[in-house]
């Protein structure tokens, strides 16, 4: 789906939708549970969904009703399962080491860019400790065996997901199991949220505690944050200035660059920089360095931010650990979203500061993390 926005100016409320980021973690905590447990999620998207149906392949109950989840745990593990990731990647490296832990015959399916992301260093580190993996075709994989108790090591420098994953089946092994993380650790927020959502179920034990909010989402709410810090007058409401999420740090960082040129480090927030760049470029510009993870995402979004700034009639460019923005200004024109949702979201706010319109190929990318978003955006004011 193609979309072209007209460049206007927003004007409304919005409440920040549900945190995707805090729901996995949530979803598999409640599957694992001595009971019931209702997370309040009003709003879901494709990645959540592909959770919850690992979650149901494994023998959860679990049903959407519209204001959030009904979860059933999971009353007699599954020998074998498929396991259906779509493109996330947070369930894939969430649910790996579970099933892993658990000893189930498990075949992963994953789709678009998912297949090409990287494993490695988890994939030797679940070998050594019992499990075995296999590529049977490009976009599946096959996890045999069972994880043993024991010290496991992770460097941290490739993915948080990894460090999330193992913790859980941590919590699952239970016994003399010790997790060491080496080496540079990336999107430590990240971790944090899983060590709360652990501490809610009272893990090893997973005791549910009823019910639970899912708190409102940074990452998302950036966008229209930005929006706002560029002209649109908007009240953003439902975000938690206390939350774990480390993408809160938007208000702090668009604040720096209303100022003036700075360089910022993006190791732990990668999700921000498509926005931060849109932002940077209508206003001083901006240097964000420690870029290596972005590269990883759903999209190669050092190349396709590059891409997306310089379609919009801006400068943009980079080296191996750098993204530079240059305060040029935005004009308007095409942007291909490449499939990455915060691509799409980012070409739509930049359309709020261009001249001419910006017109989004693979609009549709959006449905990944917010399948809302151009309803919103057409409420608020957004000339579709």
């Amino acid at each position: 789906m193609d979309i072209t926005v007209q460049p206007r100016l927003l004007q409304g409320k919005i409440t920040a939708i549900p945190s995707k980021s805090q729901a996995h973690r949530l979803l598999i905590c409640a599957a694992f549970a001595d009971r019931k447990t209702e997370l309040l999620c009003p709003q879901t998207n494709r990645d959540m969904e592909a959770t919850a149906d690992c979650l149901r392949a494994l023998g959860a109950k679990i049903e959407y009703t519209g204001n959030g989840y009904t979860v059933e745990p999971i009353k007699e593990i599954a020998g074998s399962a498929v396991l259906n990731c779509c493109e996330s990647g947070s369930t894939l490296r969430f649910m790996l080491p579970i099933v892993g832990a658990l000893g189930v015959d498990a075949t992963f399916q994953m789709a678009g860019r998912l297949p090409q992301r990287p494993l490695s260093p988890l994939w030797e580190e679940m070998e050594r400790m019992g499990c075995r993996l296999e590529r049977p075709t490009s976009d599946t994989i096959r996890c045999t065996g069972k994880l043993k108790p024991g010290k496991y090591t992770i460097d941290g420098s490739v993915s948080s997901q990894f460090i999330t994953g193992l913790l859980f089946a941590q919590a699952l092994l239970g016994g003399e199991t010790e997790l060491e993380i080496i080496g540079k650790v990336e999107s430590r927020p990240y971790i944090e949220m899983t060590r709360q959502a652990l501490e809610r179920f009272r893990a090893p034990n997973f005791k549910t505690p009823g019910k639970i909010t899912v708190e409102g989402d940074w990452s998302n709410g950036a966008f229209f944050l930005a929006a706002k810090a560029m002209g649109s007058d908007l009240d953003i409401l439902g975000l938690d200035e206390n939350s774990p999420q480390g993408d809160r740090l938007i208000i702090e960082i668009l604040s720096i660059l209303k100022s003036g040129s700075a360089t910022i480090r993006v190791a732990d927030i990668p999700d921000l920089v498509p926005i931060l760049s849109v932002f940077a470029a209508v206003n001083h510009g901006a240097s964000f360095f420690d870029i290596g993870r972005l590269r990883l995402k759903e999209s190669d979004r050092v190349a396709t931010v590059i891409q997306m700034i310089t379609a919009l009639g801006g400068n943009a460019c980079a080296d191996e650990n750098t993204l530079y923005i240059r305060g040029t200004g935005l004009r308007g024109g095409i942007v291909d979203s490449c499939n990455d949702h915060r691509i799409a979201m980012a070409a739509a706010i930049a359309a709020t500061a261009c001249t001419t319109p910006v017109t989004i190929l693979g609009a549709d990318s959006v449905n990944k993390s917010y399948p809302h978003f151009w309803e919103e955006y057409r409420r608020l004011g957004g000339k579709l």
